[in-house]
């Protein structure tokens, strides 16, 4: 990947992994052991994770799209049910309900920070209780690293019924309502993401936390081929046979490596002075950007700051000249309703307004933790030039 340093040719891209000789000491480490999988590592960093986040149990999987899959079959999706998420997401955040047979709808979003828009998801649940089609699970997607207004929709959850999984692949390192999120006050799972342009990084990989001891037991089963160590057989008399392992579920191969899991043991220790410094970067785009005719996102306080957007009316002309200035600029995100294979379910380009919106007007700026000064300079000089 080129930098100001180490290339000819200028690459800035708009994420990137901040390895230390820490990460790297650490996974040598576990190179040398024993086990590279199904060793202590994994169980190790799922402890530290439920500990950092206030939660009682963590879940590690192989990528956050597994662990999205895994808290949707641990919450009974299938066949019929109708699952709800934000149309401003990865595809991941509707693909884990379709896995599972089930029904996805989308949910328009707030302009000012890119979430799920409480008033018109409140309007779109009534409309669903009127037709008898309420959905069995919301999936929240917190855009950027900030968290949408979850105690508002669980208010809603109170009225209706539903179950939440907060999607926090972004969010690692923020909070709510003076609570980390992945806590869990609100929703019965929080997923995180640790691919390499997350908060902290495994290489690939993603988790679950819960506070509920059955659902961390179903997650456990799911990711590793539906097999539980202590099943009984119920078998009325002694036979010859050994059994050490029985699968009682149809799960899948989900597990995380001990290698990934000794890098995100040392990337969590680093976590504050990531966020830090990320919150260094926005507000160094704020002030310097701030006499452009760009928008900012209500999301500067108590955010991960996964991404900086800014949104301008020419923001196609924007992206091509950055691109070739060399920055890696990034639109996040074509309204999952647009891809092709959902067009495919009957979803129609306009379904959600402000999604449209934010998708014709949005583009995410570099922002990481080992982003230098010089790169940050560089990156709003270009920006500046090209609205002069």
């Amino acid at each position: 990947m080129g930098t100001l340093e180490n290339s000819s040719k200028l690459y800035i891209p708009y994420g990137c992994q901040t390895i230390g000789e820490d990460d790297i000491a650490g996974v040598v480490d576990c190179l040398r052991s024993p086990n590279l999988t199904q060793g202590e590592r994994v169980p190790q960093f799922e402890k530290a994770l439920s500990e950092y986040v206030h939660a009682s149990y963590c879940v590690a999987f192989n990528s956050a799209t597994s662990a999205l899959h895994a808290a949707c079959w641990a919450l009974g999706v299938g066949a019929g049910d109708s699952v709800w998420t934000s149309a401003n997401s990865f595809v991941a955040s509707a693909n884990c309900v379709r896995y599972l047979g089930g029904d996805v709808d989308f949910c328009d979003i707030d302009l000012k920070s890119g979430n799920i828009c409480v008033d018109l998801l409140a309007a779109k649940l009534l409309e669903a209780r009127v037709g008898g089609k309420l959905p069995k699970v919301i999936i929240v997607v917190h855009f950027a690293g900030f968290s949408a207004q979850m105690d508002r929709i669980h208010e809603l959850k109170q009225e209706y019924g539903f179950k939440i999984i907060e999607d926090a692949s972004h969010a690692l390192g923020g909070s709510f309502a003076s609570k980390p999120i992945g806590s869990n006050n609100y929703s019965e799972a929080v997923v995180f993401s640790f691919h390499p342009v997350k908060p902290i990084t495994t290489g690939e990989g993603g988790c679950v936390t819960t506070n509920c001891s059955d659902m961390a037991a179903k997650l456990g089963r799911f990711r590793s081929h539906g097999i539980v160590r202590d099943y009984e057989t119920g078998r009325s008399s002694p036979t010859e046979e050994i059994w050490n392992y029985a699968q009682v579920d149809l799960g899948f191969n989900y597990r995380m490596n001990d290698i990934s899991a000794s890098l995100g043991l040392t990337q969590l220790r680093k976590i504050e002075s990531f966020i830090k410094r990320r919150t260094q970067i926005q507000a160094v785009y704020r002030e310097e950007l701030s006499s452009l005719p760009i928008e900012f996102f209500d999301n500067e306080k108590n955010s991960a700051h996964h991404l900086f957007c800014i949104r301008t009316n020419n923001r196609n002309n924007l992206y091509k000249y950055l691109k070739g200035q060399g920055l890696g600029v990034n639109i996040h995100y074509i309204p999952i309703y647009r891809h092709p294979y959902y067009k495919s379910l009957g979803f129609v380009k306009g379904y959600c307004t402000n999604s449209e919106i934010h998708f014709n007007k949005t583009v995410s700026l570099p922002i990481f933790p080992s982003l230098s000064d010089l790169h940050l300079e560089y990156s709003i000089d270009q920006i500046k030039s090209f609205f002069k």
